[in-house]
């Protein structure tokens, strides 16, 4: 333990950091900068439509004859091919943008502004991309192109349902950019993921790939229509890449998990996995064929996987963990040799074993590849947390391949199912993010200094701080700068009744933020280490030395940013909002599937496919 005179010295002798950065929104010059080339990317894409439709641009006429000529792409209406090619690459370069901006932001903190940010335009690119790629869907094909499912736009100008709902997406997930600087102007910056409106943009762009789905069944089926056989491995493959996508666009949610960073229960992780592997899973099986659950994770695990790459070594920003989802498409493949041929029984018997064999197959992974891997204080709530979120998303997956397939029941039995799946999915979600903090939790820290800006701590508790096994106790430190060194997260280990200390040096010094984090049960609470002065936020500097804090709600800690004068009901306000949009857009994806299984049924007779049980 340092002496009181040793350890002055030593926070003397550390480089003094003050954080300065804007803690709100955006500077007006780089706001209007930002939408002016948002608008001259809209202007543009709205030429290029008129003057398609107007056949005044005959380039796009000539690309959709060459890959209606080719046997792979041929496979679909190029005007649904064209589209989904521009979705897909759009989402993948958001993806990339995504991750590089959590890391950056678990590296450095807040942004000097939405431009300072260079992860901030393929994010833009890449969500102003879908929104194109729908636009595109609705804008190429000719009157009597689109079928029974199309949605009349103008006179003579008929849309592709699957167009309506990407488009619809992309510009639900775009607009979370100009909502964001909003929401910092109201309410700071939330340094966080599951912010709302950081919310949009994720979830606009992974549920785009169950519009694709809409959009390539209607591709094929005009397809169809012109007598052309189409390719079985090309619709195979074609399908595997977008139920991967969709897997990969799912699984976002889970970023904070990846990087070690979360701000919210563990219990979330599993129910998140588990979410992601049974819907996406699911569709695989049903829509594509045997193998199609393995073909997907595949396709999963190279793009994303090939992120983490890119944005770890190659750019040299922080790494991010892997969810493998390898033994959930194995069950999923094996319950489908009994239950293939009925969808809703084989994606709820398909969630549940997810829920519970997927469960302990990624607890084991998370023990290895994990910076913060599960432990037996999650594994109740966390088991039952996945099951129900499992089930529920497999049936959603089922009704999804039912809609794809045109067999839909008329009754309804599927709009029940379909309500109380997310009616459960929402529960879960909203028991997972409901924590608590003790507010009589203490620690006396003794400081040890370990030189270049680092110590070693004991941190002896006033009290037992946890019943049984924490979901973690550790010393995090992040912020500390651009690049892989800007986090660290070390475990705490007892060394004695009450009494825990770091078996590694932890940084304390600069723009570090370093505090005790503590996670068991439903409480999450955090002491602080050292924070440097922010002048932006007039917060002063907490600097390390010995002696004894309280624990408080970590949250604050987390976020420092967040302004604390805002009304209660002006959040409630705001978040309701946004929630509002979401349930708009979840409802607009299933009245889309709902639109083409009715509209392009076979009439009995003429081929319909027999009655499919439930």
């Amino acid at each position: 333990m340092l002496s009181t005179n040793r350890l002055a010295d030593v926070v003397a002798a550390a480089p003094t950091a003050v954080e300065d950065r804007p803690a709100g929104a955006a500077a007006l010059s780089e706001v209007a900068l930002a939408s002016g080339l948002a608008l001259v990317m809209t202007i543009a894409l709205g030429a290029v439509v008129l003057a398609h439709r107007s056949g005044r641009l005959p380039a796009l006429g000539r690309l959709m004859e060459r890959m209606d000529r080719s046997r792979f792409f041929g496979t679909l209406a190029p005007w649904a091919q064209v589209p989904l090619m521009v979705a897909m690459v759009s989402l993948i370069t958001a993806l990339l943008g995504m991750y590089w901006d959590i890391a950056l932001h678990i590296g450095i903190g807040r942004d000097e502004g939405p431009l300072a940010n260079p992860a901030h335009y393929p994010i833009l690119f890449g969500l102003f991309g879908i929104s194109a790629a729908g636009v595109l869907a609705c804008a190429l094909p000719r009157q009597d192109e689109v079928g029974p499912s199309g949605v009349r736009l103008a006179p003579g100008w008929n849309a592709p349902a699957g167009g309506v709902l990407l488009t619809g997406a992309g510009t639900y997930a775009l607009l979370g950019f100009p909502l964001d600087d909003v929401w910092h102007r109201i309410f700071g910056q939330d340094v966080t993921l599951w912010g709302p409106t950081h919310l949009m943009l994720i979830g606009g762009a992974g549920l785009s790939l169950v519009a694709m789905a809409v959009l390539f069944e209607e591709g094929r089926t005009a397809t169809e229509r012109t007598g052309r056989r189409t390719s079985p491995v090309a619709t195979y493959a074609l399908k595997a890449c977008l139920v991967g996508g969709l897997l990969i666009g799912m699984s976002v949610f889970q970023a904070e998990f990846d990087f070690g960073v979360p701000q919210f229960r563990l219990v979330l992780q599993p129910f998140l996995i588990a979410l992601a592997a049974a819907f996406s899973l699911v569709v695989a099986r049903l829509w594509i064929g045997r193998g199609a659950a393995i073909a997907a994770v595949l396709f999963y695990l190279v793009v994303r996987g090939g992120v983490s790459v890119v944005v770890g070594p190659v750019l040299g920003e922080l790494w991010a963990a892997v969810p493998l989802y390898l033994a959930e498409a194995l069950i999923v493949e094996l319950v489908a040799l009994r239950l293939a041929h009925r969808p809703l029984a084989f994606g709820l018997t398909s969630g549940v074993l997810i829920g519970t064999v997927g469960y302990a197959a990624e607890h084991a992974w998370t023990q290895v590849a994990f910076p913060l891997p599960w432990t037996s204080d999650i594994a109740v709530e966390g088991v039952a947390m996945a099951t129900v979120a499992g089930a529920a998303a497999g049936v959603l997956g089922g009704l999804l391949v039912r809609g794809l397939r045109r067999d839909l029941p008329d009754a309804i039995r599927p709009r029940l199912l379909f309500a109380l799946s997310l009616a459960a999915i929402a529960a879960c979600a909203t028991n997972g993010v409901i924590a608590t903090h003790p507010d009589d939790l203490r620690g006396t820290v003794a400081v040890s200094d370990a030189g270049s800006g680092e110590v070693d701590l004991e941190v002896r508790f006033d009290r037992d701080p946890v019943a049984g096994e924490p979901a973690w106790l550790t010393v995090t430190g992040w912020q500390g700068g651009a690049g892989s060194d800007g986090l660290a997260i070390e475990h705490l280990e007892e060394e004695r009744d009450g009494v825990w200390r770091t078996t590694q040096p932890v940084p304390a010094d600069g723009t570090w933020k370093t505090m005790v984090r503590l996670h068991d049960g439903r409480s999450l609470t955090a002491m602080p280490v050292y924070l440097p002065e922010d002048a932006a936020l007039d917060e002063p500097e907490i600097p390390v030395e010995d002696g004894t804090r309280a624990f408080d709600e970590e949250k604050l800690l987390l976020q420092r940013e967040l302004s604390d004068d805002v009304p209660g009901w002006l959040w409630l306000a705001a978040g309701s909002i946004v929630l509002l949009c979401s349930i708009a857009l979840v409802l607009g994806l299933g009245w889309g599937v709902t639109r083409f299984a009715r509209a392009t049924r076979p009439e009995v007779g003429t081929g319909t496919a027999p009655k499919v049980p439930a």
